[in-house]
């Protein structure tokens, strides 16, 4: 097998990469090529991404690879879920995108079910109700009467609008298309049904793609700025999590995942979507993932809590935080991380101080005790949804791997093992970059199977593996965090 290089460009809502993987028979190796700040504009009163200091970025960490000399076999990109651009008949943008996280999104599920059923559109898509998915979004356009909106003749989605930037191509695929609640999920198809809720047809989007078709090639201007030739720009599980959950390390087929980043996103893999009044009222997703597989999964606010009370002393690394935590005393404070009071506030500190108050416990006091409340709460919630996931499955999770960029946190491993009663496999934390990696080796060559290359992973990555202990003392704190969160709404997201 002559040696291979692949180019995976995984954009977060906090910063980007590009990243250059390179494999033969006795090499699989990643190295980070560019790394770049993915920042909110703020724009009047919304909050906007900037598309096209993110595809600048992305051309010189392509740029950078072509500086090396080296010859891309193809390149994929994977992005954050829900988020479009607004393209118009021209093919010009005509507005910077909006960010989920701005707050035309607040209520806008509420505003969108007012108009139509919300159990016709769970059983269409089986997509987890969220102010935030992308349907909502183009409702609240829609009735704003938008001009970029109600003037575009394509909608892209981000991972598209970078490709279409690079190839000249429109496509919409699969796996980031599920997360925007406009997919039927038996069907695997865009729903004509759902999308004429918000005016709009199958035509407002590009060619249907899935996860391995080649999109298109470089365009020439891109080819003559970077430096690399007429490379083949390949879709890949474009939505972050379809990849990361494709470089899951499984040795098992009763497994479940745990990305963990911003968000963590607990959940199972299925061939076919479960979508059943259980599931609606657990509120559980049914995103697409790749190779004809569904991830069946939960949000749940991951370390997002920790980011953002780390912002009042940014020089003080994650090591103290954690080693804090490790010391102070258990399961005083807990908190439901998914309540509404941790989802945008101005002060996280003081949000969790305040939930703790409001709930009659020890109020945290230093930055151990804060970092200790986070991770339990974490833990525990993750039982909870595992819980949930089993249940709805009717079978019983033998294993969780932890994958992302918070698979590197050994004490939240450590407690999450304890908590669910179940053994831990950490990593690997760039997963979103393997999966990336390894639906375009299976578009360059289609006798590779997912199985096969998750074996690999498995056989040549580092992993850490953490077995559960202390079962009567996490038992005794998980029914502490039930009590606590028992009137916060704990397992329903803005139901």
């Amino acid at each position: 097998m002559e040696k291979q290089y692949f180019a995976a460009i995984d954009l977060g809502a906090t910063s980007g990469r590009v990243m250059l993987a390179t494999v033969s028979e006795k090499e699989l190796a990643l190295k980070e090529i560019h790394r770049f700040p993915n920042r909110l504009i703020p724009v009047g009163n919304h909050l906007h991404w900037d598309i096209y200091e993110l595809y600048r970025q992305v051309l010189v960490g392509l740029k950078n690879i072509a500086s090396e000399g080296i010859r891309l076999n193809s390149i994929g990109v994977d992005t954050w879920g829900c988020d479009f651009v607004c393209v118009g008949s021209d093919g010009g943008f005509l507005r910077l995108p909006y960010a989920y996280r701005d707050q035309q999104t607040a209520g806008a599920a509420d505003r969108y079910f007012a108009e139509n059923s919300r159990d016709a559109t769970y059983e269409t898509t089986g997509i987890q109700i969220m102010d935030f998915n992308s349907l909502f979004q183009m409702h609240t356009l829609a009735q704003r009467g938008d001009s970029a909106f109600t003037n575009a003749e394509k909608l892209l989605f981000i991972p598209d609008a970078l490709g279409y930037l690079l190839t000249g191509e429109k496509v919409c695929e699969y796996t980031i298309a599920t997360t925007a609640q406009i997919v039927d999920a038996r069907r695997k198809r865009l729903s004509p049904e759902i999308l004429s809720t918000v005016g709009l047809t199958e035509k407002n989007f590009g060619r249907f793609v899935t996860p391995g078709e080649t999109i298109g090639t470089l365009t020439p201007d891109v080819q003559r700025f970077t430096g690399l030739g007429a490379v083949p720009v390949v879709a890949v599980g474009e939505h972050d999590t379809a990849s990361a959950v494709a470089a899951v390390p499984a040795c098992t087929g009763r497994f479940a995942y745990l990305s963990s980043g911003t968000w963590s996103l607990m959940g199972i893999e299925t061939t076919e979507p479960l979508i059943n009044a259980e599931a609606a009222s657990l509120n559980v997703t049914n995103e697409g993932g790749v190779c004809g597989s569904i991830r069946v999964l939960k949000n749940i606010c991951g370390m997002w809590l920790l980011e953002r009370c780390r912002e009042k002393c940014p020089e003080v690394p994650y090591s103290e935080w954690i080693g804090a935590a490790e010391t102070a005393g258990p399961f005083r404070s807990l908190i439901d991380p998914d309540a509404p009071d941790f989802a945008m506030p101005d002060d996280m500190e003081a949000a969790i101080m305040d939930y703790c108050r409001r709930t009659g416990q020890h109020v945290p006091e230093n930055r151990g005790e804060l970092a200790r409340c986070i991770f339990e709460s974490l833990a525990l919630r993750y039982r909870q949804v595992l819980e949930g996931l089993e249940q709805l499955s009717g079978q019983r999770v033998e294993v969780l791997h932890i994958i992302g960029g918070g698979s590197q946190n050994r004490l939240l491993n450590r407690w999450t093992a304890d908590s669910i009663g179940r053994p831990v496999v950490a990593g690997p934390s760039e997963a979103t970059a393997w999966g990336n990696v390894m639906l375009q080796r299976i578009a360059a060559d289609s006798s590779l199977s997912l199985e096969r290359l998750r074996s690999e992973l498995a056989a040549q990555l580092p992993l850490e593996r953490f077995q559960p202990a202390d079962p009567e003392i996490w038992d005794a704190g998980y029914r502490h965090f039930l009590s606590v969160t028992a009137g916060e709404k704990i397992f329903f997201l803005h139901k």
